[in-house]
């Protein structure tokens, strides 16, 4: 059963025991972040450093002329990734026997939503969130589409991992997070996910809806929730919630703009890519669903890439919607932690895979083997030799 570990650049540059000691665990493959938002991360075995503070979403590597006279465009890292980071990190890791795989981050940007706030998506409430880029509008999807592109076919690369490359919304982590304080299930979280900027607001038109109508009825609808009224979840909690006809119109508004920005994207990669290369999606089976794992259609998505990488931090049922589909040929990776500190198993790993495998999974991914202490990494090569 094939196993890639993530890896950052910053992990291996500067660590000549880095690759060496990453092939030794037992994985044939790295996943190496080319493209990636801000992030606070440790290096508990660099012989320079401790802490990376990378303070932006930024491309790892120096960018083409593709990006010139535009007004969205990628930033260059800092200098916690100078230069061409991953091009040196790739080498490194290549050298080792490993096959190096590109992490590509996408609709998950602070820098870009706080330098371009129109880009952003707004909520029922007028509120922007500046980590989460509107994927409906046209100036943000050219640009997303080509940043895949770039990103995912850096030199040595044999495949890439898209994340984030559909919907976001109010979930994911931002700097000190403090949303917690009433707990919002999965119909509050997708009513707190709708957006309402102008494209969006058209777009609910053309289905019928109009969007200050909706924008009430959304806030109608959340009243309860900051009350402290419990979610009934699911779908049929956001039809109880907003209604059975506003709820579909809304969903078929976003899974059209999702399933349509991710056919381009792939498309784009495999128009610039070489015969053979690997496309995967960072994915949940639930096409409302958004986040890093976009939430997708998985019968539509295994038409479009090679591949899924499905969380499984809550263990592996969401393989089942993707195995069902029948497509022998198709990669199923069970992405699962093994940084235990962040909650993740490594001393479990041997039986998480093999349940993973029986549900349907053909590889395995390792989060994350740049930021697991000696004690886990010891655990994980102990677990993929049990493999």
């Amino acid at each position: 059963m094939k196993a890639s570990a993530f890896v950052y650049p910053w992990d291996v540059n500067g660590d000549p025991e880095a690759p060496g000691r990453i092939a030794a665990l037992g994985v044939r493959q790295v996943t190496l972040a080319s493209a990636y938002h801000s992030t606070r991360a440790l290096t508990p075995r660099h012989p320079r450093h401790r802490i990376v503070t990378a303070e932006h979403a930024a491309v790892l590597y120096p960018t083409d002329g593709r990006w010139e006279g535009r007004t969205l465009r990628p930033y260059p890292a800092g200098d916690w990734a100078p230069g061409d980071a991953f091009g040196e990190a790739a080498a490194a890791l290549t050298d080792a026997g490993l096959e190096v795989h590109t992490w590509v981050v996408l609709a998950h940007n602070s820098r870009m939503g706080a330098d371009h706030p129109d880009t952003c998506v707004v909520n029922a409430y007028g509120d922007r969130y500046p980590w989460a880029p509107c994927i409906a509008q046209p100036a943000t999807r050219a640009y997303l589409v080509d940043l895949a592109a770039e990103a995912a076919v850096r030199p040595g690369a044999r495949g890439t991992e898209l994340e984030s490359l559909g919907w976001y919304g109010l979930q994911h982590l931002h700097a000190h997070d403090k949303t917690a304080g009433v707990t919002l299930g999965d119909a509050g979280h997708y009513l707190m996910a709708l957006c309402f900027c102008p494209v969006c607001k058209e777009g609910y038109g053309d289905r019928g809806l109009d969007a200050g109508e909706l924008a009430a009825a959304v806030r109608d609808a959340l009243e309860p929730l900051w009350q402290g009224a419990p979610d009934d979840g699911g779908w049929a909690g956001v039809e109880k919630l907003l209604g059975v006809r506003t709820a579909a119109a809304t969903r078929a508004w976003r899974d059209e703009t999702a399933r349509t920005l991710q056919e381009a994207a792939v498309g784009a990669v495999r128009a610039a890519a070489p015969d053979g290369f690997q496309v995967l999606l960072h994915a949940d089976p639930v096409t409302h669903h958004v986040g890093a794992n976009a939430g997708v259609d998985p019968a539509h998505i295994l038409s479009v890439a090679d591949g899924v990488v499905v969380p499984c931090a809550g263990g592996p049922a969401l393989l089942t919607p993707f195995a069902e589909q029948g497509r022998a040929d198709a990669v199923l990776a069970a992405n699962l932690g093994v940084v235990s500190g962040m909650g993740g198993s490594p001393g479990t790993l041997a039986e998480d895979a093999a349940r993973a495998r029986e549900l349907g999974a053909t590889q395995i991914r390792l989060y994350h083997a740049g930021l697991a202490s000696d004690g886990d990494l010891d655990a994980v090569r102990e677990g993929l030799a049990a493999l």
